[in-house]
């Protein structure tokens, strides 16, 4: 890359550096191809992996309610009326609010340090809710864990969008997503089997599901420390990762294929300018109708299968498991086939469609075989998109504090769905929970209609970039991803 491609890519302004190798001298070509597998191969053991673990305990934690509503907590606390769907509502109004000054602290702070001690103190905080004496303590337990939880999320999407080129970059959130999706998948089998301390301690069953999940994310949070990676700039500063080479190799890719991986300075006057892009809130949409559903889904399967239909607690708990490994392997297939051909937009549509099919199913259909289909349908939809949100938003936006801002906004509006996904399904609906599975539909149907909408204009964009009439996101070879 020549100084002057390189210094056009930076808008003439002066960088910090701290890969001490000079980018400009730094040639892909000068690594053979097994150096770069061998680099790539390492970021993906270290960074997927680890973020992928924390995640998992993110989910269990902020989605085990289900699995605690129906092992006691429902009756020992009271939750008669609306009170579970408070508390599973207030989360969400902290977790949205703290996501866009959640990812400036975090990229000032540096990921190592900022997403470790966040999972250690909700870790902590889950350990609490083992010892809630009234449904209300719960309701503040969990307003702490929306303002902890808050900068997670994002920040491992924006951290995962700082490592890889745009095609490369799918399967590593699907990999990412897919083992925090085993936390819903084995969550049920892991509570029925905690639920068997009931009395321990002078505990119920319930209660130790928060204690010993709690203590998992606490060592989680603790070994983050020391196995998360900083930026790919800083990447040689990380505990036994990459050598001042191979950071120097992938900052190098991340230049040639977007001219963006060393950040400008911050002014929060340019960061809040990138909220005028109509796309930004395009993304955010599509992510707060996706995380509708699954949050829908995550929340309250465990209720439906017990109480919808009529399966026993331990059957209720274990069948939890096959869907979300269904959709996991759908997952990854799509990221497979969508980065190598560099698909966007139709694989989000795709998965909307079995939502389509799926949740009629599960809400209209009298057999309880039929259901059960409608939830893998339903789930793999739910599940699959939010990979495939991620990355098309990623794919289509250039700029460190622009991606920031963005993986805030996606997230902060993920948050929103997650409300709708906790007030559609209520009790007084039971045993079709015919509302919710309509507010599901819905949103299933305006993803496809924003989807094309914005292919269409993305299409219109890269039209007349093609014939030099418009230069996008800053970067005259740059193209939208449909």
């Amino acid at each position: 890359m020549s100084n002057e491609d390189l210094e056009k890519s930076r808008h003439g302004l002066h960088m910090e550096q701290t890969v001490s190798t000079d980018l400009n001298d730094i040639s892909i070509a000068e690594y053979t191809p097994e150096e770069q597998k061998s680099i790539v191969r390492k970021v993906d053991l270290r960074l997927v992996s680890t973020l992928g673990i924390l995640y998992c305990a993110s989910l269990m934690d902020r989605t085990n309610l289900g699995s605690a509503a129906i092992a006691g907590m429902t009756v020992e606390l009271k939750l008669i009326g609306a009170r579970y769907n408070i508390i599973t509502l207030i989360f969400f109004l902290p977790y949205v609010l703290f996501q866009p000054p959640a990812t400036v602290v975090l990229r000032k702070v540096g990921p190592r340090v900022f997403l470790s001690a966040i999972t250690l103190f909700w870790g902590a905080t889950m350990i609490g809710f083992g010892f809630a004496p009234t449904w209300d303590v719960l309701v503040g337990l969990r307003i702490i864990l929306g303002v902890l939880e808050a900068g997670f999320f994002p920040g491992c999407a924006y951290l995962l969008s700082c490592w890889y080129p745009r095609y490369q970059l799918q399967k590593r959130n699907a990999v990412f997503y897919l083992i925090g999706s085993m936390a819903s998948a084995l969550s049920g089998i892991l509570a029925y089997g905690v639920m068997q301390m009931k009395g321990l301690g002078g505990l119920s069953g319930w209660r130790w599901i928060f204690v010993m999940e709690g203590l998992l994310t606490c060592l989680a949070g603790i070994a983050g420390y020391f196995l998360i990676v900083d930026f790919p700039e800083l990447s040689k500063n990380s505990w036994k990762f990459l050598n001042e080479r191979e950071a120097a190799y992938i900052v190098a890719t991340i230049e040639k294929d977007r001219a963006d991986a060393i950040p400008e300075p911050f002014r929060i006057r340019e960061y809040l300018k990138n909220a005028l892009d109509a796309k930004v809130w395009g993304f955010a949409s599509l992510f707060m109708l996706t995380t509708t559903n699954s949050y829908a889904i995550a929340y309250f399967l465990p209720i439906i299968l017990r109480v919808g239909m009529n399966f026993s607690l331990a059957k209720a708990q274990c069948l939890v498991a096959p869907p979300y490994v269904a959709a996991a392997i759908v997952m990854y297939a799509q990221a497979h086939y969508a980065d190598k051909f560099h698909l966007r937009g139709p694989v989000v549509v795709f998965n909307a469609i079995l939502g389509l099919i799926g949740l009629p199913l599960l809400g209209f259909s009298s057999n309880n075989g039929v259901r059960y289909f409608g939830v893998f349908l339903a789930t793999i939809c739910a599940n699959a998109n939010v990979p495939a949100v991620l990355t098309y938003q990623a794919n289509n936006i250039r700029g460190q504090w622009k991606r920031a801002l963005c993986s805030a906004t996606l997230v902060g509006f993920g948050g929103i769905g997650g409300i709708i996904g906790s007030t559609v399904f209520r009790e007084k609906d039971s045993p079709a929970y015919r509302p919710g599975i309509e507010a599901c539909l819905i949103a299933n149907g305006l993803i496809i209609v924003i989807v094309a909408i914005m292919t269409l204009l993305f299409h219109r964009d890269n039209k007349k970039a093609e014939g030099g009439t418009k230069v996008i996101e800053g970067q005259e070879s740059f193209r939208y991803t449909l």
